[in-house]
């Protein structure tokens, strides 16, 4: 009986993780839309520094309002990896990018995101897909990478090299992040990896900061926020949960949905051409993710921190 009981758990936790992960990946389709128009008015490299300045300050208010167990002194090399991945590395790679192509090629390349995430998942958090897992997790990414080298000659080899950098320190980041929350759980992660960064991105973010704001636009200002509040916090909130739930490799491959929501973003709201190939590659991506979830492999009995691993006060969602 309580055989049956544990395993009855394993099979919520892990549809828990599916489904934390899908908010997650919903939130973060609207960041290389919202990086793109505030690049039109914003230095990208005061973007980045001030997105994670911002969000590092609200991260800190959160542990302040909800005190939590400081991390090891073992996790803050695990911090300073999520840090430098996600915080820094992705935003700062992926706003020069934008400088240079535009936001719907951009987002093609997040196709290419699960497989980073998954390499890195057996790397860092010991997770072990079966074979054929990688067969669809790499066919997706072989469409990504066949989509970019067929386009024409307006596109620019220096967004895409740029934006390949970026998905492979953020894959690193990602796997290291749902490895730790597992142990800290999902938004103290992001919290402890923001606050790690403040005190080198908040004078930063003042000594950058423009002479004038005149001349940014509204729309700068609102995609601003958005990257700062839920592209930096609150995604992560949900995915890093369900990265520690339902394993890192297993729901990373919802990461291939993104560029399709992504796609349909950058078409109705930024007005961008979306080419027929680019919708042919994204939907062909999408499907691989079923072929991949079935043969991934959860992380087991592995429990996620909002059981007794924590102390103080708590998110709903932690």
């Amino acid at each position: 009986m309580a055989v049956f009981l544990k395993k009855e758990d394993t099979m919520l936790e892990n549809k828990n993780g599916w489904i934390y992960g899908f908010i997650g990946v919903v939130i973060f389709s609207g960041s290389l839309p919202a990086t793109r128009v505030a690049v039109m008015d914003f230095d990208p490299i005061f973007l980045t520094i001030a997105r994670a300045s911002i969000a590092g300050v609200l991260a800190l208010a959160l542990l302040v309002l909800f005190p939590q167990k400081r991390p090891t002194r073992k996790d803050l090399t695990s911090l300073f990896i999520v840090a430098v991945g996600v915080v820094v590395g992705f935003p700062l790679l992926t706003a020069l990018a934008l400088q240079h192509i535009t936001s719907a090629h951009s987002i093609v390349f997040i196709g290419l995101l699960p497989l980073s995430t998954a390499i890195f998942g057996v790397l860092r958090a010991g997770d072990s897909p079966r074979p054929a897992f990688w067969v669809f997790a790499g066919g997706g990414s072989m469409l990504v990478a066949g989509f970019a080298l067929t386009q024409d000659l307006s596109a620019s080899w220096t967004g895409d090299l740029l934006m390949f950098g970026a998905i492979l320190i953020c894959g690193l980041g990602y796997a290291e992040g749902g490895q730790l929350s597992r142990k800290l759980g999902g938004w103290q992660v992001i919290s402890w990896a923001l606050v790690l960064s403040l005190p080198l991105m908040l004078p930063l973010t003042l000594f950058a900061v423009p002479q004038t704001f005149e001349g940014i636009s509204q729309p700068a200002w609102i995609a601003l926020g958005y990257v700062c509040v839920f592209s930096m916090l609150v995604g992560f909130v949900f995915w890093y949960r369900g990265l520690a739930e339902g394993g890192v490799a297993a729901v990373g491959q919802l990461q291939l949905l993104q560029p399709f929501m992504g796609l349909i973003l950058a078409a109705t709201l930024l007005q961008e051409a979306v080419s027929w190939p680019m919708g042919a590659v994204s939907v062909a991506v999408v499907l691989c993710v079923a072929g991949a979830k079935r043969f991934a492999t959860s992380p087991g009995a592995v429990k996620s921190a909002t059981k007794g691993t924590r102390s103080g006060k708590s998110l709903v969602v932690d």
